[in-house]
């Protein structure tokens, strides 16, 4: 009984200390990669394709050989009547022409000739798989960007914690020591509140970015694809990131629009306006097609016999054409067609705008990443500037020739240059990622 209690139990600590899923860990690049194959929007917008590819078919189809097939049961409940004056005399007889039961199975094959809009839809269908195409490449832009934001702002709460602990360390040991110096009447009260004041507040600010923190971790879950609630660990910090995007040659590529997934997705829209137009046009256009068909009819009088095999079967086939030819429609085809010409316009003016604005983004984004690592050096000073300001006035408050209101301005300032600091680091991430997106010219994996 003992050995079989201790085999269970170590089993059961063998299953809770390894049988548990280990946490995954990312780098930048990793998250990337594994959002882009995981992430929920993506994986709809891949089912899109999918789903145009099927679409692109199916309007081939139409243009294929169609084969139907059709089996019919008649029964009388009451037989039709038929009166003819056989003698010509004005007296009408009854006959019935038809049998009681009846029974028809038909085959039709039926291929079309020539259809203006069938040629339209097969280049409809071409171009909708383009448009899906081009929507997975601006989805998957979209995610990389949202992920570079997301992976930034869990490392930006991580450092802010880490400073913020510190900082409190730092602080308890000043009170601690300041807190010794007036009970012993050699300083006065107000340095001790002081210190108290800019503790609870350092204690505070801490409090919200662990609160911070864990929705950080959750809104890069959802952009990864994991649970809200997973557990993942990250391998990357700011400071190399920040060094790993500091890259000014990107500053020197062409703003050329054309080469943007925003500019190919306003394109798609114009072909397909012009598509439309072809659509309206060829609805003017006659119709050509072909079917041959053919099938058997069985008859019967009063049962129901036609499993028999000695029923009679009686054979026909069938071949013909239609043509079918628009003659007038009352101004109908007119004005749709007038007004494919004017979406058509209107699209051509939207891409002309699209152009303009694809511009203007990307000099904005190029301005913004400018902007971004210059004030990312010039935080880097003044952090430098407020640690060797905040060391001096500590100096001075312990000897004597500092009041408590210097040394509590210069540890605010040094505790705003740190998170001006950080937030620089993360915007010199985000806006080099906003840059890339704008431009298009990063390689999706």
């Amino acid at each position: 009984m003992k050995k079989t209690l201790i085999i269970v139990v170590g089993f059961i600590i063998f299953k809770s200390g390894f049988g548990q899923e280990q946490p995954k860990s990312f780098s930048l690049q990793e998250a990337i990669n594994y959002a882009l194959e995981n992430n929920r929007t993506a994986i709809n917008a891949a089912r899109d394709i999918d789903a145009a590819e099927k679409q692109k078919w199916e309007t081939t189809a139409t243009g294929l050989p169609q084969v139907s097939a059709s089996v019919e049961y008649n029964n009388w409940l009451k037989q039709q009547v038929t009166l003819l004056d056989l003698d010509l005399d004005g007296s009408n007889e009854e006959y019935i022409f038809s049998q009681k039961q009846s029974m028809t199975a038909t085959a039709t094959l039926s291929q079309k000739i020539f259809d203006g809009s069938y040629i339209v839809g097969l280049q409809s269908a071409k171009v909708f798989l383009e448009i899906s195409k081009n929507a997975k490449i601006k989805t998957d832009l979209d995610i990389r960007k949202a992920v570079i934001e997301a992976y930034g702002n869990v490392l930006l709460s991580e450092e802010s914690i880490v400073i913020l602990n510190r900082n409190i360390e730092v602080l308890e040991k000043n009170l601690l020591e300041t807190q010794k110096i007036y009970d012993n009447g050699l300083g006065e009260e107000e340095s001790v509140e002081q210190l108290q004041i800019t503790l609870s507040s350092v204690k505070s600010n801490l409090n919200n970015v662990e609160r911070l923190k864990t929705l950080a971790y959750q809104m890069l879950n959802i952009n990864l694809g994991l649970d809200v609630y997973d557990t993942i660990i990250l391998t990357d910090n700011l400071e190399v990131l920040t060094a790993q995007n500091i890259s000014l040659s990107i500053l020197d590529i062409d703003n050329n629009p054309e080469s943007t997934i925003d500019y190919l997705i306003a394109q798609n829209d114009t072909k397909s306006k012009e598509l439309q137009l072809k659509l309206e046009k060829s609805k003017a256009l006659p119709t050509l097609n072909a079917f041959i068909n053919g099938g058997y009819v069985g008859y019967g009088a009063k049962e129901f016999n036609f499993a028999n095999n000695n029923q009679d079967w009686f054979g026909s086939s069938l071949l013909g054409v239609t043509l079918d030819i628009p003659i007038f429609s009352s101004g109908m085809r007119s004005a749709s067609t007038q007004r494919a010409k004017i979406n058509l316009e209107k699209s051509k003016t939207e891409l002309t705008e699209t152009e303009q604005r694809i511009k203007l983004e990307i000099a904005s984004a190029k301005s913004d990443y400018q902007f971004a690592i210059e004030d990312y050096e010039n935080k880097k000073q003044n952090l430098n500037l407020a640690e060797r300001i905040e060391t001096k006035n500590q100096t001075k408050f312990f000897e004597g020739i500092g009041s408590s209101f210097e040394l509590r301005q210069a540890q605010t300032q040094l505790y705003t240059a740190q998170q001006e600091l950080l937030q620089a680091m993360l915007d010199v991430i985000n806006t080099k990622a906003t840059l890339e997106t704008a431009l298009n010219t990063t390689i999706l994996n």
